[in-house]
Formats: structure tokens, sequence, C-alpha cells
């Protein structure tokens, strides 16, 4: 039984037309960067920008009150700048959860956390699913996890499947990201493969990088994410999210990734609900090139 789960998994990623060749992935990265890009570099696009923002605070450092003042800088920022949309979610450790929730007050503003034994995701999966379900009792919208590398290392894609699949439900109504570690990773191939395994698992999301660990997003691998979340929505009809983290610091690196999900995805993915970009400086430089201030509201 095994070997036929194993079959199954192979046969699904041996099923995939999505490029595994670095150069060709680098090739049409900078073909389509060379006839995109500078159309997209607008305010309305940092707007849009600006309102996929998971702001997010992962410090040894942080403690319940830094978090909560963090927290207020997104409060201000939609009484002091009405005109401006406000970032998407905030991102803090799993046990910063109810911190956000009670002192959050923008309705249209998720919690979102970083979980199961984030960034390693070495730990008992008993130990994953119980801070997931914790940090969903206590107000988080939406989960990141970090996909087992290890598990990946020794091909052993069932209990990757199986693991991601326990998380998924124990997170119930909140919203799955699978962080791939693609700096990890490294090749196309492997990112294909985690991407495949990770939405085929019950992944809402699938997320570039942790930001902690290993060198943070890429655009050739958000390329090749990208392709596989187009054709696994081809094929099964389900649209499943793309976040970009790690390193997007400048408003031109995140018009970048930008005009990879437009023009790989399209415009049905132009929306915050699937497309986030996780960062902190981000938001102000955001800001900076909208409002043409100085101003730093985050």
């Amino acid at each position: 039984m095994e070997n036929l789960q194993i079959d199954k998994y192979h046969q699904v990623l041996a099923q995939s037309a999505v490029t595994i060749d670095d150069n060709i992935v680098k090739t049409e990265v900078n073909a389509l960067l060379d006839k995109h890009y500078n159309e997209n570099c607008n305010a309305e696009v940092y707007q849009f920008l600006l309102n996929s923002i998971d702001l997010t605070t992962l410090s040894s450092e942080d403690s319940v009150s830094s978090v909560m003042k963090f927290t207020e800088k997104v409060n201000n920022f939609d009484n002091d700048y009405p005109q401006y949309k406000n970032v998407a979610a905030i991102c803090v450790y799993s046990n910063f959860a109810s911190a956000v929730r009670s002192t959050l007050e923008v309705s249209d503003v998720n919690v979102a956390v970083c979980s199961a034994n984030f960034p390693s995701a070495q730990a008992r999966l008993e130990v994953k699913t119980t801070e997931t379900a914790l940090a969903v009792s206590d107000g988080a919208d939406e989960v990141d996890i970090v996909f087992p590398l290890g598990l990946y290392a020794d091909d052993n894609y069932e209990e990757i499947a199986d693991e991601i699949s326990e998380i998924k439900h124990s997170a119930g109504e909140a919203r799955l990201k699978v962080i791939l570690e693609t700096g990890a990773l490294k090749t196309a191939e492997n990112i294909r493969n985690a991407s495949i395994l990770s939405m085929y698992s019950g992944a809402d999301f699938i997320k570039t990088s942790t930001g902690k660990i290993y060198p943070g997003a890429s655009l050739e691998a958000a390329y090749v994410m990208c392709c596989c979340i187009k054709e696994y929505y081809d094929r099964h009809g389900i649209r499943v999210g793309f976040k970009a983290s790690g390193g997007i610091s400048t408003t031109e690196d995140a018009v970048k990734y930008y005009t990879i999900v437009k023009e790989v995805l399209g415009e049905d993915w132009l929306t915050n609900e699937y497309f986030r970009i996780g960062a902190s400086r981000l938001a102000n430089n955001l800001f900076h090139d909208i409002s043409g201030t100085n101003e730093n509201p985050f």
C-alpha cells in the first residue's frame, strides 16, 4: 500500500507540464519583465500592493506590548489616511494572535500568524496542530506554516501530504499558507514539486520564504509557483493564492512580483484574497511613492 501511495504522488508530479529547466525559467522571467514591468509603475498599482501586504513583525524581542503598538499603527493609518486602503493583514508569531485581535480595530485587516514551529517546522505533528488550533482560537484568520523540507529530502511525499492536511484541519476556517522555503529548495524542479504537493494537500496559498534561515523570495521561484497555481486551477478549478516574502522592501521589487502574478495568473488573482506580500519596510516605501511624502505611518 505504501508503494502505491508513493507512486500516486510521483504520478501527479510527472503529469505537470510546468518547466523545470532553470535556464528557461530565468529567460522567461526576464522577457516578461522587459515587456510588462514599466506599464505597472503607477500609483494605482502601488496602492494595490500596499493593500496586499501582510505587515509583519517576527522578532525574538516581540512582546505583547510591542505587538499591540505595532497593531495600533494599522489602526492609526485607517484614521489618519482614510483616502488610502490599508494593509491586508498583520502577521505575527502564533502566541501573539490574541494581542493583535484585541487591539485591531480595522475590520478588513486580517490577523495572520506563523505557526507549526515556524521557521524550522521541526516538531512533532501533534505540536504543530495544537499550536495552530490555539492560534485560531485566539483569533487568527490566516495561518502560515513551513513546508517540511526534511520529509521532502527523504522523498516521503505521503507524510508531507498527511502533515499539511492535518494542520489544515486544525486550522478550521482559517486560510492556510504553506511556505516552501524556495531558497532551500533552490531548483525549479524542487519548487515545482513542493508547490504541487502543497496544493494537493489543501494549501489555500503557497508562499516563497520565511525570510529567516534561507535566502528569501526570488522572481524565478515566484514564476514557477505561479505557473503551478495556474496549472492546478486549469485542472481542478481551485484558485490558490500566491504570497511573496523574504527581503522584498522596495517598490521596484514589489512591482516585479505583481507583474509576474498579473501575466502568469491574470486579473482574477489581482486581489488581496489571492495575492500577498509579506513585508515590513515595504509598506512605508510604497506609501512614500503613493503620497509623495516622507511620512512613515507603519
